[in-house]
This record gives C-alpha cells, structure tokens and sequence, in this order.
C-alpha cells in the first residue's frame, strides 16, 4: 500500500501545506525543490557585500486583511512593520504611486479637496460603454487619458510584454486609486516584512519531525511510475505545463532580470522607484536597505529590474493569462483532473496571480480539507479552486 506524501516545491504554497499535514496527519512528508533553498520567488538573503537583506527575486512586504494569516506567518518570524510607498520617475518630475490626490493635485497643477478632485477626475474620464473589457479601458474609465499614458501604459507594456488592451480587466482592478493623500501602496490591515526574512520564515515552517526535505531536486513526473516512489498523495506546485511536459505548448510567463548597482549610503531615497516611460528599458529600481529600515548600513545595494518573456530554463514570474493561454489552461486543468491521485496548489500550479497572503490562506484551506478527505478515504479534488 502507498504510504507517505510527496509535496514538490517548497515555496510558501508547499511548506504550509506540508506543515498543516504533518501536525493533522500521521504520515511522513518529503518535500523536493529544485533550487537550493527554501521560499520560492520569496527568497531572501544578506547581500555579502554590504550585510544588506536583499529580496533576490524583486520586493515583497507581506500585506493582508486575514487576522488568520497574519498571526500564522507570526509564529515563524516576527513581521516588523513597513508601509510600501512607491515613487515614479517620469519626464515630468517625480510622483508617488499609487494615484493619490496628491498626484493629482501635483500632475495638473492644481489645490483640490477630494470632492472637487473626484468631480474632476470623473470629467477627463474615458467610460467603456458596456464596462471595461480589458486593461486599457478599465484605466481609461478610471483615470483618464493623461494619468494612464503617463503613469501606466509604458510600464504595463514593459512589464507584460504586450499592449495593455491585451490584458484582463482584472490586472488594473489590483493598482488602487485614492481622492485622498493617503500614499500608502496597500489597502491591507496586516503590513509588514519579516525581520530576518522570507527565508527563514519558509524554513522554520518546514521544521518538524515528519518533514523531511531534500533541496536541489528536480521532480521527473515518470518517477511517480516507480513502485519505490508510489505516495499516498502527491501535491505539485511547479508550473503546471511542465508538469505534463508542455504537452499542449507553453503557458506564457513574463520574467525579470536585475542589474546590480552598488554605492555609498543612499542611492535614490526609497525601496522603489517606477520608471514608466517607454523611453527607459528597465521597469524599476528597487533599494533594498530601505525595506530593513530599523537596520543602519554604510553601503547600499539596488536593482534595476527588467521584464521580459519566459524562455526554457527560466523562472516563471507572472501568468500572463492571453486568450490563448486560457484556452491551453482549460486543457491542463482536464488533464489534470484525470491524473490520479495528484492535486495542484499554489500560483504555478493552477496558473494564477496570487499573493502570498492568498497563497497562504488556500494552503491553509486546502491542507484541512485534504485531511478531511483522507481521514474519509475520500478522492482529493485537483485543485483548491472551483474555477
């Protein structure tokens, strides 16, 4: 008889569940990942040149409504807390992001309350007629021609490879706009960045006696065929068509590259400065030591961060979801649905744009019904998500 779970990735998606499992469940967990370290994209580290903790795979501050997550992610790591405010360098000066009423008010020159500053937006408005269909005309019917040409049309373009039109509605519906001059980037109750970062955080949720990890491995899906590896269950939160192979072609992903910049004490004021223009390649600048700010560094470190198509061999960042890839997605979901004994969690796996918080609160979700279910000698479902 089968025995034992096998969870592939060690992200945040496949630690938590791990974890969950191992305290409800009797059996023993082995989680594979193919990098050498725990935490996915999440992954943080100290810069060796200047002590710096660097999010090597772009910024991340932990931000939620889910008084469930925040006091989860607290007993692995104390979350210090941190406001992301974002700056834009456009060739009309510098801005804070999101768009506030101080943006505005700064944009076009003027002193309005927010009241008068709605009213105005609302007239230089562009409304989609039967609602917005895409990104361009949810922007449009929300901020105006002026503010989306100079603030979102050239970054959207160079972070997704693709003119805005493109995109789903939905991609413009996460950047908030405010009538207020609250230049917070979030919404969120809960907002913070772990004090000794992501990392560890991933690692300590993965410590537990029945949790046995093995870093550097690379899951082969005709191992699930060897009587050796025959699990129980299996939880897979790698791209889903890299699961199957690509047997249907690949799901599009952008990805980013970064371009080192080393200096002395502060390079450019903030954790993140926008570059919208099309006129400059890169998308952003991140500044690392300003999202430790109760640490002191003499040196700093930056990124430029430039996004471009994923290609074999590099890391799926963002589900782009064209109309041709959601019709290859309905594919891989059938598949996967007739793959015994195999679920698929997390935002590779089921091919969405998660958060973490949302990552964290489906795996929790997902680590108590999967109990339940095996508890019952029930059928786990593919995915933790009906759609």
């Amino acid at each position: 008889m089968a025995e034992g779970i096998l969870i592939i990735g060690a992200g945040f998606s496949g630690a938590v569940l791990a974890r969950e499992l191992a305290d409800a469940w009797d059996d023993e967990i082995l989680v594979i990942e193919g990098r050498d370290h725990v935490g996915g994209n999440c992954h943080t580290e100290r810069d060796a040149a200047t002590g710096i903790m660097v999010h090597r795979h772009g910024p991340h501050i932990f931000n939620t409504n889910s008084r469930e997550v925040w006091d989860y992610v607290n007993r692995f790591g104390r979350f210090r807390s941190y406001v992301s405010r974002v700056k834009a360098c456009t060739t009309r000066g510098i801005f804070s992001l999101p768009i506030t009423l101080h943006t505005i008010n700064q944009f076009f020159g003027k002193a309005m309350g927010p009241a008068e500053a709605e009213a105005f937006i609302g007239s230089i408005v562009e409304p989609a007629p039967a609602g917005p269909r895409n990104f361009e005309e949810a922007a449009l019917a929300t901020i105006g021609r002026d503010l989306y040409d100079t603030f979102i049309h050239g970054y959207t373009k160079k972070q997704w490879g693709c003119e805005p039109r493109e995109l789903p509605a939905a991609v413009f519906q996460r950047l908030p706009v405010r009538f207020s001059y609250d230049d917070n980037y979030y919404d969120a109750l809960f907002q913070g960045i772990p004090e000794d970062g992501y990392t560890a955080v991933v690692a300590r949720i993965l410590q537990h006696p029945r949790i046995h990890l093995e870093l550097g491995r690379r899951f082969d899906p005709g191992e699930m065929s060897s009587p050796r590896a025959r699990f129980r269950h299996v939880f897979y939160t790698g791209p889903l068509d890299e699961f199957f192979g690509h047997r249907f072609g690949r799901l599009s992903y952008r990805t980013v590259a970064f371009e080192r910049i080393e200096a002395l004490g502060d390079y450019q004021g903030c954790a993140v400065l926008n570059c919208p223009g099309l006129e400059v390649p890169y998308t952003r600048v991140h500044e690392h030591k300003h999202f430790t700010p109760w640490e002191s560094h003499e040196k700093t470190v930056a990124f430029r961060e430039y996004s471009h198509e994923t290609g074999p061999g590099d890391t799926p960042y963002y589900p782009k979801r064209l109309a041709r890839d959601k019709e290859l997605l309905l594919r891989y979901r059938d598949l996967a649905r007739e793959t015994p004994g195999v679920s698929f969690l997390g935002r590779l796996a089921t091919y969405r744009y998660l958060d973490m918080e949302r990552v964290i609160a489906e795996a929790l979700d997902f680590a108590r019904m999967s109990v339940a279910c095996l508890a019952a000698g029930q059928k786990l479902p593919a995915f933790p998500n009906p759609d």
